[in-house]
């Protein structure tokens, strides 16, 4: 199967470069990925509950809803969406060659594209500790921007996992909303810049526990209460009553398949030309998550969507396809 476009992955970068590849009468196939990287189709809002901050939505919409209709707007339009997830590809030379994870051995034919936008996102970190699968969602979140000003954290004691400037951002945050917030770190010091941690250890509506770790999430069945913490250094156990708790230890990129063809920084996120979504081969494209770790956020990465559909409209244009 060929196509002018092929777009890897279907958040909200994904979508929007569907939208505008599909109206430009590129005809694109977007491979949304089945559980790529252990998420469904539409990325990190699928795990997401009350959307407040994308425009056009007063009185917010859910996670999932919202990627529903991104998917429903891509299809209208004429994309065709395949659930499967790439595992393999081939950009020495074009047409690009890509292969299904189901359909990815010896002697199999790939599918073939002019053009490829890359748009996999990023995999929030999480520690996985007990009661974290219950609670996911109904208390804890990995991300502060996203979550923190829904109802059931509003004036409510909140706690941040983490020790970099994410960790002091979000925790500064949350202040906005909390009635207190408690930043644990697992170390004796902070990693965030010296500006950062000294904003955050003056604020006087945060505490940091130093040398503290979280072992266990408690609730009374529906909702977050309260955190299993353990000092690293005595050991101690105790319970901090808190209605809220944030990751922020960072995001893997889902990058995993590019490794060795495109360049990426050092912790892997895709590097693209500033202010272009253009990588390091001519007709490859990266939109949303996977390149951008400054912003993470759906509005952004519909933007770079965008991007990606008018760079790959404009080389397709330029080179005759």
């Amino acid at each position: 199967m060929h196509t002018k476009v092929a777009i890897i992955g279907s958040g909200p970068a994904g979508h929007t470069a569907a939208v505008y590849a599909a109206r430009a009468n590129l005809n694109p196939i977007m491979y949304e990925g089945f559980m790529a990287g252990g998420m469904a189709a539409g990325g990190q809002l699928t795990t997401t509950t009350d959307v407040e901050n994308y425009p056009g939505f007063p009185e917010s919409i859910m996670g999932p809803e919202l990627m529903d209709k991104m998917r429903a707007q891509s299809k209208r339009f004429g994309t065709k969406i395949i659930t499967e997830t790439i595992s393999r590809v081939d950009f020495s030379a074009r047409p690009f060659k890509l292969w299904r994870e189901d359909n990815d051995g010896p002697g199999v034919t790939p599918d073939t594209a002019d053009a490829v936008i890359i748009a996999t996102g990023a995999t929030a970190k999480r520690l996985h500790i007990e009661g974290e699968d219950k609670y996911w969602q109904a208390g804890i979140s990995a991300c502060a921007v996203c979550d923190g000003a829904a109802p059931i954290f509003r004036d409510r004691p909140l706690a941040v996992i983490g020790g970099g400037d994410s960790a002091a951002e979000e925790a500064t945050f949350l202040t906005k909303y909390a009635s207190h917030v408690y930043v644990l770190v697992r170390r004796d010091q902070l990693r965030a810049s010296s500006i950062m941690a000294q904003r955050l250890e003056s604020h006087p509506h945060v505490t940091i526990l130093w040398n503290t770790q979280a072992t266990k999430a408690n609730g009374d069945g529906r909702v977050l209460t309260s955190l299993t913490i353990k000092n690293n250094k005595t050991k101690e156990e105790s319970d901090l009553a808190v209605n809220g708790l944030f990751y922020a230890i960072g995001h893997t990129p889902n990058t995993q398949v590019f490794q060795g063809i495109l360049d990426m920084d050092e912790t892997n996120y895709l590097k693209v030309q500033p202010g272009t979504s253009l990588t390091n081969i001519e007709g490859v494209f990266a939109a949303g998550d996977v390149q951008d770790k400054r912003y993470r956020q759906a509005i952004t990465a519909a933007g770079s969507g965008c991007m990606a559909a008018l760079d790959a409209e404009k080389f397709l244009t330029e080179h005759g396809f």
